[in-house]
């Protein structure tokens, strides 16, 4: 199934797209991208969004210097953020009429099936309703997700759990290219890729931009682990949500990892 058919997906936005270099929130981006959002329900489809961006978000309003390094700093920042971050995109939302719901998920939400089957149940039952789930890791509580987490990998997971058709991720490039664009002026967009393989995770590089923990290496394992499940995925630059138009209209616009039998 290509996204133009596509009835249920996930959108995945990063740090880099929500907020500017010093951490405070893109406000205009914000507004574009939940327009856009409002939209795709507009036209019959359902969005799970999986938001970043506490973090930056928290460590603005608490007027510190830099991103703490310590772990309960992290956590302290995470939990300030993600009251503005809900803040900013329920008044959006209501915007258009749409209702949201924070979901803020540990990763046992995938080994424990009871927390599993209430995981999906509520995810479920919101759609049904007609709101927009909001889900991030819950970082002030799970310390393993602040420290090794990402939520290009988490984004993978809610599509699995919640049997969407696509994921779209948000971020700060605009599509996976076979070398780094940033080091390299010959390095080429891919359109479509159909297998991950290890040689192109173990090339891949580190955290995009210091806002962020994710980079395109996390990016990559969120599409095999999606490949695996029947799920395709696209990697869009966030700068410009309407992209995301262009997508769901079925033009060619940044990767499109195709659907496919399970990779190396």
């Amino acid at each position: 199934m290509e996204f133009p058919e596509m009835k249920r997906v996930v959108v995945k936005v990063g740090t880099s797209t929500l907020t500017y270099e010093n951490g405070r929130p893109h406000l205009r981006r914000i507004d574009q991208l939940v327009k856009v959002i409002s939209d795709l329900k507009n036209s019959g489809r359902q969005v799970v969004l999986v938001s970043s961006g506490a973090i930056a978000v928290g460590v603005n309003r608490l007027g510190l210097a830099a991103r703490p390094q310590e772990t309960r700093g992290k956590q302290a920042a995470a939990a300030v953020g993600q009251c503005d971050l809900m803040s900013l995109y329920d008044r959006a939302f209501s915007e258009f009429g749409y209702v949201t719901a924070q979901l803020l998920l540990n990763r046992d939400v995938v080994d424990l099936p009871e927390r599993k089957t209430n995981a999906v149940n509520t995810i479920e039952a919101l759609l049904e309703m007609g709101a927009v789930p909001i889900i991030n890791e819950n970082d002030s509580i799970s310390v393993e997700e602040i420290l090794f987490g990402d939520n290009d990998n988490l984004s993978a997971i809610v599509a699995a759990l919640c049997g969407a058709q696509g994921l779209v991720i948000l971020t700060d490039i605009d599509g996976y290219y076979d070398r780094d664009p940033r080091t390299d002026p010959a390095a080429r967009l891919v359109a479509r890729v159909t297998r991950v393989s290890d040689e192109m995770l173990a090339s891949a590089g580190g955290t995009g931009t210091n806002r962020g923990t994710g980079g395109m290496r996390t990016k990559l394992e969120a599409a095999r682990y999606c490949m695996e499940r029947d799920i395709a995925v696209a990697i869009l630059a966030g700068d410009h949500p309407a992209r995301l138009y262009d997508l769901f209209d079925g033009r060619a616009v940044g990767t499109v990892f195709c659907k496919g039998e399970a990779n190396d």
